[in-house]
């Protein structure tokens, strides 16, 4: 999808413009965001994750996306979606996924632009279900999951340590087309 741009009330999601990297790691690159997502990266991590989300539009025609607000185009952070690639994972399911700077917490913006990141899911790219990923310690990640309709999927948690050393495990949600569009009636 050449030059990708979906607008919610308040949002923008977008296309990565060259300009957006600076603002995007400086408001997300932080202590308290990183806190679940193994810590706050180096520019080596930095420019590895860059690389990942360019090359997922390249790949599958999508990618976790540019979060504009559109009052004043500051940038909120990421949402949108990719298929799963973390190891021991449901690799080659489509993922939902988000980032959002702190001032941007409590809003609803998470809420609104990943509710446009599933209606994309579901009608552009025709997903039959839709997983998103954390850790079981990361309420708030697993909060959004339950207002967006989404379930626990036990079968499909995997090991990984590199996101809470404490509780290394990956906890899966999930939410299917049909479920998606009874929540979004």
């Amino acid at each position: 999808m050449a030059d990708f741009r979906h607008e919610t009330a308040r949002l923008i999601l977008r296309d990565w413009r060259d300009a957006d990297w600076a603002p995007f790691w400086d408001a997300t690159n932080t202590p308290a965001v990183m806190r679940w997502l193994g810590g706050v990266c180096d520019a080596e991590k930095r420019a590895a994750a860059q690389q990942r989300l360019l090359s997922y539009t390249r790949d599958h025609g999508h990618t976790f996306w540019v979060v504009e607000r559109k009052s004043d185009a500051a940038i909120l952070g990421f949402c949108g979606l990719k298929r799963c690639n973390q190891q021991g994972g449901p690799v080659g399911m489509m993922e939902i996924g988000w980032r959002l700077r702190e001032d941007a917490w409590g809003q609803g913006y998470a809420k609104e632009a990943a509710g446009a990141a599933l209606d994309i899911a579901f009608s552009t790219y025709e997903a039959d279900e839709v997983i998103a990923l954390t850790v079981r310690r990361n309420t708030a990640s697993w909060g959004l999951m339950e207002r967006l309709g989404m379930r626990r999927r036990e079968d499909l948690d995997f090991a990984n340590a590199d996101f809470d050393a404490q509780d290394p495990t990956i906890i899966v949600y999930s939410i299917s087309a049909a479920a998606w569009e009874r929540v979004d009636a």
